[in-house]
């Protein structure tokens, strides 16, 4: 599936949230999509993404694969992660019929 095929709520929720921070945070999430089949099966995807990257050991390490070397502050990295966990758990609240999509 295409980015696109998201819902507002949702885009807004992930992609959004993480261009705010970096834009190569939102390369991750965007290639997520094409492997998920609807929204349900994105957002779990995304909160798995962010549960795995928040409890990865070496955070040096992941922060240089998903950032391409370039320094981030790790704090604000873990905060924007969970940033995006809740407003993935707020889009969930919304029943899919009232979420909102550009098509």
């Amino acid at each position: 599936m295409d980015t696109d095929y998201l819902s507002r709520n949702t885009y807004d929720a992930v992609i959004t949230t993480a261009e705010r921070f970096n834009h190569d945070l939102t390369l991750p999430f965007g290639v997520l999509a094409y492997d998920c089949q609807s929204e349900e099966e994105y957002l779990e995807e995304a909160e798995g993404l962010v549960d795995y990257w928040l409890h990865y050991d070496d955070k040096d390490e992941l922060m240089d694969d998903i950032f391409f070397g370039e320094t981030v502050d790790e704090k604000q990295f873990m905060t924007v992660l969970n940033k995006i966990k809740d407003n993935i758990k707020k889009v969930r609240e919304i029943p899919e019929a009232k979420r909102k999509y550009d098509f």
